[in-house]
């Protein structure tokens, strides 16, 4: 059976690694007859969570910006997969501003049950994407019906494009293949 996969990059650099990885995941969810969508933070105006709380009575957020649509893509998705570069050891500030932004979806009747991590770093020590699952596994804990379904770490990657011909891609097409 077909699945709704929203897949969103945050990295903001053009032809950025991470950017690779997610585009390798949508094309194996893609292959095997899932319905996936890219959705990239990169030309996106997403401001800071203000911690106002309406969104939990509305049902969105007050701050009229492109994460207002986002969050309804999330909303709507049956399996989430961020894709992000590493910076100083955690998800970008894109990624977190993102899912700040996402509060409105705790007082949903979200769809999403599986969810996926893909990283890339300059770094390629094994801890290196440590913080950004932890900084996940965070808000997919708030969700009782969801669960971290799988990561992609791709370390020893400082260039744009510099994953090209990586390993890293294959297993990422895979993963969206299984799903």
């Amino acid at each position: 059976m077909s699945k709704k996969v929203l897949i969103i990059s945050t990295s903001i650099r053009p032809n950025s690694n991470s950017e690779l990885l997610a585009n390798a995941f949508a094309d194996g969810a893609r292959e095997s007859g899932n319905v996936a969508e890219l959705v990239s933070l990169k030309d996106k105006t997403i401001s800071f969570c203000k911690g106002c709380l309406a969104c939990q009575k509305l049902g969105r957020c007050v701050i009229n910006d492109d994460a207002n649509e986002i969050t309804e893509k999330l909303l709507n998705a049956e399996v989430v997969v961020w894709a992000t570069p590493i910076y100083y050891y955690e998800m970008s500030g894109q990624m977190k501003t993102m899912i700040d932004r996402a509060n409105s979806l705790y007082s949903q009747d979200y769809q999403f049950r599986d969810v996926f991590l893909l990283m890339t770093a300059a770094e390629d020590e094994e801890y290196v994407d440590e913080g950004a699952c932890k900084g996940l596994q965070g808000w997919i804990d708030c969700f009782e019906k969801t669960q971290f379904a799988g990561k992609i770490f791709a370390g020893g990657y400082d260039t744009p494009k510099s994953i090209e011909g990586s390993d890293k891609l294959k297993k990422a097409y895979e993963m969206g293949k299984a799903i």
